[in-house]
């Protein structure tokens, strides 16, 4: 029988964070019932491995040192062949793949039952947050400047968020059953783990060999906090990719840990962009129904839903002072107090090379 591997390669903003996390928690659990999630060692995270992994296929490199992500994906190959059982590899940057790095990833698990596993979010919820997920990263543009681009197809989200066009492409040389349509949806339904347990048929795991939850969700930062670190990037004069400090201060303490934690304005899709987001939805709908792949959970999920009546929109690039005040005071005292820390920690290892200098002077 044929080993087999379960490729989710995306989307972003489709609850990837909180899937990986949960499946890096449990993987001693998994691997109990013969499930393996791969990883390099013991001192690297598979989440970790398995983003360094995707950039080695994709031949991309930032987010670390220069070369950081070279041979990783061969060492996940190893991994795969050397796994007894089903075997789950995970990264949302695999979704816009070009089809050679695609014939290249089943080219080298040949042998392998393949299957790929897409999750997919209806536009007005995606593109809002992917905007702000974008800007975290170290981009500049404005919502409109975004939403304009994406429109054109002219960003690396929309390639991402194609979904007849990711899974035309990695579905080329596979038989529609083996290609998973997770569709994220609207409610969290009665157990309040709906987009678990749609993760869990896709994969075929039983829900109780992943006990462990996961309290880790890449969550959305409102209006205000996403102008104030766009402003910040801006000011920074970020190159294109950020690298490993702007990782550390700016994405991790400031924005996935202050900010986010902030009452705030969510980001929501503009009114008039709404007739975009429907077309695409039923485009998807129209495709999945016609394409023979497996969907778990409701089409209807692609469709996005207006907001409630009454609701304002409220324009995020055009925040006024008095909000963006309040989350620059919260990221100023944050920033002040890691600079302090770090301060210390710099003057405590000074006093211990001080202290050997000595000794070694006696």
């Amino acid at each position: 029988m044929s080993r087999v591997v379960h490729l989710h390669i995306g989307a972003p903003k489709t609850g990837t964070t909180y899937l990986q996390d949960r499946l890096m928690l449990n993987q001693a659990s998994l691997a109990e019932h013969g499930v393996t999630i791969p990883t390099k060692n013991r001192f690297v995270d598979a989440d970790l491995f398995h983003f360094r992994a995707a950039l080695d296929l994709l031949e991309q490199d930032w987010g670390g040192a220069p070369g950081h992500a070279r041979g990783s994906w061969d060492t996940m190959v190893k991994r795969v062949r050397r796994a007894k059982g089903p075997v789950i590899i995970s990264h949302e940057i695999l979704a816009p793949a070009k089809p050679d790095k695609v014939a290249k990833a089943m080219n080298d698990l040949e042998g392998c039952e393949v299957h790929v596993v897409y999750s997919a979010r209806d536009l007005g919820r995606q593109l809002p947050a992917a905007w702000q997920e974008s800007i975290k990263q170290g981009r500049k543009w404005s919502f409109e400047r975004f939403l304009n681009k994406v429109e054109r197809g002219q960003t690396w989200f929309r390639a991402a968020m194609d979904l007849p066009s990711v899974l035309s492409t990695w579905g080329a040389k596979l038989p529609p059953e083996r290609v998973h349509v997770v569709t994220v949806p609207h409610d969290r339904g009665p157990s309040g783990d709906e987009l678990w347990l749609r993760f869990c048929r896709a994969f075929g795991l039983d829900p109780a060999w992943a006990p462990l939850d996961s309290e880790r969700t890449n969550r959305s930062l409102g209006i205000a906090e996403t102008q104030l670190i766009r402003r910040l990037n801006r000011r920074l004069e970020l190159p294109m990719w950020r690298d490993v400090t702007y990782d550390s201060l700016i994405r991790e303490l400031l924005a996935q840990q202050v900010l986010v934690s902030r009452d705030s304005i969510p980001v929501r899709l503009p009114p008039d962009r709404f007739e975009y987001a429907e077309a695409q939805g039923q485009l998807w709908i129209d495709w999945i129904k016609g394409s023979g792949v497996d969907v778990i959970g409701d089409p209807e999920d692609l469709r996005p839903r207006l907001p409630a009546e009454g609701t304002k929109w409220r324009d995020p690039d055009k925040v006024g002072p008095k909000l963006q005040l309040g989350a620059a005071l919260d990221a100023l005292t944050v920033m002040t107090r890691e600079a302090a820390e770090r301060t210390e920690a710099e003057s405590s290892v000074r006093r211990l090379r001080d202290q050997a200098r000595r000794l070694r002077e006696r």
